[in-house]
């Protein structure tokens, strides 16, 4: 599925989407496999690939290893896994905490060189409808991340349109990362655009699965989590991806 289709499937659906979330903020101290470089990124993304996922999300890293928003930083890792595997869709972070103050974040889309198909912003953080705004302008297909159901407020706010909804649900005991998600997907309107619900920690595996029930779009990664549905740590991210499809997520 191209950057193209993901932008034009329509609301109706058809089969959901499983994207791999590569590295997040990990360190390779919290997991030897997290890909950290642009070449590590591009062979993961080769093999998630072909492992069954429809896209990938990264959070590129500068040569300190610092998660960037820096237009060459963007454009080594994005290029680095076009090259590798053209077609792919790659999505990037574009997370407050990468760059605190929105007029940085903002100067730093309208600055990149290579555009990414898809950047997530999460609708909580101050500044987030301009950095939309701006990947709009730009032409990048705009995800927006909702937390809270006050966060579903703030996103309908946002004066440009959205290509995917990120449902994320970070909460823990697991019972309360599900009640989150049921809330906040009641909170969307009928006319909303694809949901990618996923979670983190302890959650990931039920929040996954809810999806799949709910048959919604989800991801599965490193970034969400280290560790395989029956405990163990899992030894890549397309394990991961495996593991994930054994659920039923395609």
């Amino acid at each position: 599925m191209s950057g193209q289709q993901l932008r034009d499937r329509p609301l109706g659906r058809c089969a959901a989407v499983l994207k791999a979330c590569l590295n997040g903020g990990r360190r390779r101290a919290e997991h030897p496999a997290v890909p950290v470089t642009p070449d590590e990124l591009a062979a993961e993304a080769v093999r998630c690939a072909a492992a069954g996922v429809a896209a990938v999300h990264v959070h590129p890293r500068d040569a300190v290893g610092a998660e960037s928003l820096d237009p060459a930083v963007i454009a080594a890792a994005v290029t680095a896994i076009r090259t590798a595997r053209p077609g792919l869709p790659v999505g990037v972070s574009t997370g407050a905490w990468i760059a605190p103050e929105p007029a940085d974040r903002v100067a730093a889309v309208r600055a990149w060189t290579v555009l990414p198909d898809f950047a997530s912003v999460n609708a909580h953080e101050p500044g987030a409808a301009a950095v939309a705004a701006a990947l709009h302008e730009r032409g990048v297909m705009v995800e927006a991340g909702l937390w809270t159901v006050a966060a579903v407020d703030a996103w309908r706010r946002w004066p440009v349109p959205t290509g995917r909804v990120l449902v994320e649900c970070l909460a823990e005991p697991v019972d309360v990362a599900l009640a989150d998600a049921a809330a906040v997907l009641a909170a969307l309107p009928t006319d909303r655009p694809p949901v990618l619900l996923h979670g983190e920690g302890p959650a990931t595996w039920p929040v996954l699965a809810e999806a799949v029930r709910r048959g919604l779009d989800t991801r599965i990664g490193l970034e969400d989590t280290l560790v395989l549905p029956d405990g163990t740590v899992a030894p890549d991210n397309p394990a991961l991806v495996s593991a994930a499809h054994t659920l039923g997520a395609r």
